[in-house]
C-alpha cells in the first residue's frame, strides 16, 4: 500500500512538473488551426488576456494592415476557443511571465510587444530583417516546435 501511494505521488508530481516545464499548450482547434494558421502560426491563446482575443477578433477587418474577415459563426467558435485557453482563463507555465505584464483591464494586441518577449528577444535589427525571420511574429524561424508550445 505504501509504494502504491507513494508512486501515486510520485506520478502526481511529474504531471505538475510537465504542467509548469515552460511550455504552453498547443493550439487544437480545428477553425484556428485552418483559419489563423493559413497566414501565420496559430499562436497558443495563453499568451495574450480574453479581452484582446475578442478586440482582435472584433477587427478582422484591418488585422495588422489586413482583411481577415471570416465568417460570424466562425469567428465565434474561434472567439470560444482563444478566450477559453487565453492567458487569463487558461494561462500556466510559461505563459504566466507574459500575463503579469498585463496592466488590469488592459488590452495588449502583440504578443511581441510584451516586455517578456522584449527581454528574451534582445538581437540586432538584421536577426528580424533575415529572409528566413522576417518578422518579430514569425516564431518558427528559430523556435521549430513553437506551434507545439516549445520555446526552448
Amino acid at each position: 500500500m505504501r509504494a502504491l501511494l507513494a508512486a501515486g505521488l510520485l506520478a502526481l508530481t511529474a504531471t505538475a512538473a510537465a504542467a509548469d516545464d515552460g511550455r504552453v499548450r498547443p493550439v487544437t482547434d480545428p477553425a484556428v488551426l485552418k483559419e489563423c494558421g493559413a497566414c501565420h502560426m496559430a499562436f497558443q491563446s495563453v499568451f495574450l488576456p480574453a479581452r484582446s482575443w475578442s478586440r482582435l477578433l472584433d477587427g478582422l477587418a484591418d488585422h495588422f494592415g489586413e482583411d481577415a474577415t471570416l465568417p460570424a459563426d466562425t469567428v465565434e467558435v474561434i472567439r470560444t476557443y482563444l478566450t477559453a485557453n487565453a492567458g487569463d482563463t487558461g494561462g500556466r507555465g510559461e505563459a504566466r511571465k507574459f500575463m503579469r505584464w498585463v496592466a488590469p483591464g488592459g488590452t495588449p494586441l502583440r504578443i511581441t510587444e510584451n516586455p517578456a518577449f522584449l527581454r528574451e528577444h534582445r538581437f540586432p535589427e538584421s536577426v528580424w530583417k533575415d529572409p528566413k525571420v522576417v518578422t518579430k511574429s514569425n516564431c518558427l524561424a528559430c523556435h521549430r516546435r513553437a506551434d507545439q508550445g516549445v520555446y526552448e
